[in-house]
């Protein structure tokens, strides 16, 4: 059960719905731009960042259970390509709609005696408390499931070059030469071997130094 006892109605997140009334199909349309939060998006991956203008147009009707809140939020996202860790920025536009019940009726406009009897059923639920709204906790929950979960600077990033990490975007062509490491230790080999056959040709090996010994002789 989400209550709102505590809400500020000086908070730009919190709505007065008293003007709005209690009458099945009374509507009221709204637009105010807010400043986000604190950790308003994926913390660590991409977000709105505090303080940074969200704009938003919202439709309130009132229902028979309480009022319905329908709307928009707009803002710029920033982040870091989780494929070249560049910074970014992109649009962000997140739609969402929820009900906010009258604290003294049920999810079917039938009163109550009090409300959050059933706790199970009061879980998930909003509630109009004093003729107040919270909006922060279901603009929250728009806003992460409209920002990506791996976002990136452009759709065919190239990321960054396993070896030595440069931006591959800055550098398309390039590469580094493979090396199957089954041939290195052969490769090693046949190097020693022909330094080997150059120091014979050259007479500076032992071997050629005994022979001109024994010429000597």
């Amino acid at each position: 059960m989400v209550l709102n006892a505590r809400l500020d109605h000086r908070d730009p997140l919190v709505f007065d719905t008293h003007e709005l009334g209690r009458r099945p199909g009374a509507l009221q349309r709204l637009t105010r731009t807010v400043d986000a939060p604190k950790d308003f998006g994926l913390q660590g991956v991409i977000g709105v960042p505090e303080g940074a203008p969200v704009e938003l147009d919202l439709r309130l009707e009132s229902v028979m259970e309480g009022v319905l809140v329908t709307g928009t939020a707009r803002a710029r996202a920033q982040g870091e390509c989780v494929r070249c860790l560049e910074p970014l920025e992109q649009q962000l536009e997140a739609d969402f709609q929820e009900l906010f019940s009258y604290p003294d009726a049920d999810d079917r406009g039938r009163p109550v005696a009090e409300p959050g009897d059933d706790a199970e059923d009061d879980e998930d639920r909003f509630f109009v408390e004093d003729g107040l709204i919270g909006l922060e906790p279901v603009l929250r929950d728009a806003v992460v499931l409209a920002l990506p979960m791996q976002p990136v600077c452009q759709e065919d990033c190239p990321g960054l070059c396993s070896q030595c990490g440069v931006r591959l975007a800055d550098d398309p062509d390039h590469h580094h030469d493979a090396v199957d490491i089954r041939w290195a230790a052969l490769q090693g080999l046949a190097g020693s071997l022909g330094d080997g056959e150059k120091d014979e040709m050259s007479g500076d090996g032992p071997d050629s130094a005994d022979a001109a010994e024994k010429q000597e002789k």
